[in-house]
């Protein structure tokens, strides 16, 4: 339908949508009401009919038309008009949502557009195009994290929405400091992922690790934790940006605890770390909340472990880095089985929302 419609003047647009509309609808309709579950749950509720006028409204929109229901079966169709351009040369102007869809798509994969090209798809769209941008992702179900989206472009004046896989993203101007404090009162508790702020250019990048830490923050704990943001996981994500090298990194710097058992690793390994990100026992046992000679009664075990090399500094760094490797690889281990056992029980893919509390050693 799309082909046919745009490959055709002005003019013959309305009768073709008249005429082909209504049967496009009533088939996605039924595709929809088959596979997809919530949509099936909303038509029972409104019923059918104005399922489908619906759906009739979103192809209008999507393709850029505005349309209303004109009576039985019937849709009054606006058309956009045309920009003449010289003698006898009609050259018709993407429709705006389009043009928006286009504009999230060259930024989100990183097309490079020439830089006057892009200007000319933004103008279209609508959207001014800013020195800095911000993605932000919206957890839960489609439907809701696109109307938390919209709502959240109208909070900041202006966004462009799009879809990555089956993940709602908007990318926002991201004028300076101002920003986070405005999408952290707009979000509230509602769960997202909010990109750091890069240059235009770089939205790819600001999406991708949103996206990424979507699966890995612990959204699902506390609404004050709603949303999260990259700039607070930095490191956490630059550890898991290779997963490979992580393990390599883990296994390397922790061999002298691969002769103890698991229990026994795994306490040693959670007073290291906590020693080496508080700088002394006092405050690894306030962190842990054991008593201090607990905590240097394990650190004579590990220095027997790692020996004199444990004060060295190269050496901390590197064990600290190992040691929140292995942590931060057991939560995502934790996540994909988790994600994987919902999977098989609803049969579809589903995205992790948070991550599992860690485990507690021993009563720590």
């Amino acid at each position: 339908m799309l082909n046919r419609i745009w490959s055709r003047p002005r003019g013959e647009w309305t009768r073709v949508l008249r005429k082909e509309l209504p049967a496009v609808a009533a088939r996605m309709v039924e595709e929809l009401l088959r596979d997809t579950p919530a949509f099936a749950e909303v038509t029972e509720r409104i019923g059918k009919d104005r399922a489908q006028a619906a759906v009739e409204q979103a192809l209008l929109l999507a393709l850029g038309l505005s349309g209303r229901r004109a009576g039985a079966g019937r849709t009054a169709v606006t058309a956009t008009v045309p920009r003449q351009r010289g003698a006898g040369q009609v050259v018709t102007t993407m429709p705006g949502a389009r043009a928006r869809q286009a504009l999230f798509a060259a930024l989100a994969e990183d097309r490079c557009l020439p830089e006057k090209a892009l200007a000319e798809l933004a103008r279209q769209a609508g959207f001014p195009l800013p020195e800095r941008v911000r993605a932000v992702v919206l957890a839960g179900s489609s439907t809701e994290a696109t109307h938390v989206s919209l709502h959240l472009a109208a909070a900041l004046g202006q966004g462009l929405l799009g879809t990555v896989d089956t993940d709602v993203c908007l990318l926002v101007p991201d004028p300076g400091p101002e920003t986070r404090p405005a999408l952290t009162a707009v979000l509230g508790g509602k769960p997202a992922a909010v990109g750091h702020a890069v240059p235009l250019a770089d939205a790819a990048s600001s999406l991708r690790w949103a996206r990424r830490l979507l699966t890995l923050a612990p959204l699902g704990a506390a609404p004050r934790e709603r949303p999260v943001f990259v700039d607070d996981h930095l490191s956490d994500l630059l550890l898991l940006q290779d997963e490979s090298l992580a393990r390599a990194l883990s296994a390397r710097w922790l061999r002298p605890l691969e002769g103890l058992t698991p229990r026994q690793s795994e306490r040693l390994e959670v007073t290291l770390l906590a020693w080496l990100e508080s700088g002394g026992a006092p405050e690894a046992a306030r962190v842990l909340q054991v008593h201090p000679q607990t905590v240097r009664y394990r650190l004579r075990q590990i220095e027997k472990l790692f020996g004199p090399a444990l004060r060295e500094p190269r050496m901390r760094f590197e064990l600290e880095l190992a040691l929140r490797s292995r942590r931060l690889l057991a939560q995502s281990r934790r996540l994909r089985s988790r994600a994987q056992g919902r999977a098989r029980v609803v049969g579809a893919t589903v995205h992790p929302l948070g991550l599992a509390r860690q485990a507690r050693v021993n009563g720590l």
